[in-house]
């Protein structure tokens, strides 16, 4: 699947009950870390388990166009020989980071205090999106930038000279904010601090320190409080990076709604602040069990056990649980269409500036298929159903949107009628197997190859 090229329609039908092993993709917030990280030390890091979805891969051409040495080598493995901090090359072509909004923003930070040029572009989603929220911090170094209207790309960046650290508090629940600010700090003196009202995926920090970094967190009454010091020597890693939670929560909601289902994902991350989502399942009533808890490379991991659980109650999803797991509101939506009640997802107005309006791409998706929903400017609240009560029969748009076009083919597996999506080659970008995965565990998802 390609999320450039022509569009993909698929229909996904009801199936028999989902059995197996789910093998989901490598993490995507760490393997776009690891590769921006691994570019930023001396010497080499070696990565495996790397997603090698769409969105990565462009982060780790990226990488190359800055001067690092990025191999994929024949057993799947990474290697990343860097160049050191404040060590990027100016790169010679414009940087086209796809469908990838951490990507771009990320690269954004890690070149912004180095004295170096670099243009930016995307896919017609990504040049979509703002990236004032990025470039006004990165603007404080002494960065600065060159855009379309509504600080859209494509857009150059001028990297700062004589960059300078700066304390910034982050005005929204932001990961990519955070994480673009702290890169950026990297190579200015002294200290750069951010401030978080509200904590977000901490990815970013917990590799920063694994790198060798002197970086400090504290909760304070104004929020968390992150400390990093500039212009230290980064120290290769070897990095084995878990199973996306993002990706792996589509076939554990699948296995939720699908009779009979009963699914295991080995090895999936459940750092705590990615892992709201398999907690607000388990407050509806769903059948998920942690498996064999440990920790791999500083970050808690577990097999994660999803079954068919027939007795879903819908729930008010606490707002502050919202920042871990932002990106899982469009499938929990779909299990929210199989429960009894109302789920009310509030203070998520973040979905409003993902790789689409999703707030809006759900509801209207979700109304076609015979649910009702309610919106407001940062909240959804949808109406189930119950089990075997979920009509379906809805063609959605997926608006160049890989988490919308999932979240339809999940819902098509457990409705009455079937469910097609205009185009699921946006998927590619982060989940490049979720097509024969799905497959493998027994669901009926098929290509209209007349699309």
């Amino acid at each position: 699947m390609s999320g450039h090229g022509t569009p993909v329609p698929m229909t996904s039908r009801q199936s028999g009950p989902l059995k197996g092993e789910a093998n989901a993709p490598g993490d995507k917030s760490i393997s776009h870390r690891s590769l921006i990280l691994g570019a930023l030390s001396i010497g080499e890091t070696r990565v495996t388990g790397l997603l090698e979805g769409e969105d990565v891969l462009d982060t780790a051409k990226a990488m190359r166009a800055f001067g690092a040495e990025v191999v994929r080598e024949e057993s799947g493995t990474w290697s990343v020989h860097g160049v050191g901090v404040g060590g990027f090359a100016e790169p010679a072509q414009v940087i086209d980071c796809g469908n990838s909004g951490t990507g771009v923003r990320l690269i954004m930070g890690a070149m912004a205090t180095s004295p170096i040029t670099a243009t930016f572009t995307g896919d017609a989603s990504l040049n979509g999106r703002p990236m004032g929220r990025v470039t006004d911090p990165l603007a404080l170094f002494g960065a600065r930038s060159y855009g379309r209207a509504g600080g859209r790309l494509p857009m150059t960046i001028v990297g700062a000279a004589n960059p300078v650290p700066v304390t910034y508090t982050t005005p929204v629940p932001s990961a990519q904010v955070k994480s673009a600010v702290l890169l950026a700090g990297l190579n200015a003196p002294g200290q750069t601090v951010v401030i978080e009202r509200e904590a977000t995926r901490d990815h970013s920090e917990r590799m920063l320190a694994g790198f060798g970094a002197t970086i400090t967190t504290e909760d304070t009454p104004e929020g968390r409080v992150i400390t990093l010091t500039g212009q230290p020597e980064l120290k290769p890693q070897t990095i084995v990076v878990p199973r996306d939670p993002s990706s792996a929560a589509f076939p554990v909601c699948a296995a939720l709604i699908v009779p009979g289902s009963d699914v295991l994902v080995p090895n999936i991350g459940l750092n705590p602040t990615r892992a709201g989502l398999f907690t607000t399942l388990r407050e509806m009533g769903a059948d998920l069990t942690y498996e064999n808890l440990r920790e791999e490379g500083g970050e808690p991991v577990a097999d994660l056990r999803a079954r068919f659980s027939a007795n879903l109650k819908g729930i008010a999803v606490p707002p502050d649980r919202a920042a871990s797991m932002i990106d899982e509101y469009p499938v929990l939506s779909v299990v929210a269409c199989f429960a009894q009640g109302q789920t009310e997802m509030r203070g998520v107005k973040e979905l409003r500036v993902k790789e689409s309006d999703r707030i809006d791409a759900m509801a209207v998706g979700l109304r076609a298929a015979g649910i009702t929903v309610d919106e407001g400017e940062d909240w959804w609240i949808v109406h189930g159903r119950g089990h075997g009560d979920v009509p379906g029969g809805a063609t959605v748009a997926s608006r160049l949107d890989h988490r919308i076009a999932m979240s339809f083919l999940i819902l098509g597996m457990a409705t009455t009628k079937p469910v097609t999506v205009d185009d699921a080659s946006p998927i590619a970008t982060s989940f490049p197997i979720f097509e024969p995965l799905m497959a493998q565990l027994g669901a009926s998802i098929t290509r209209d190859n007349r699309g």
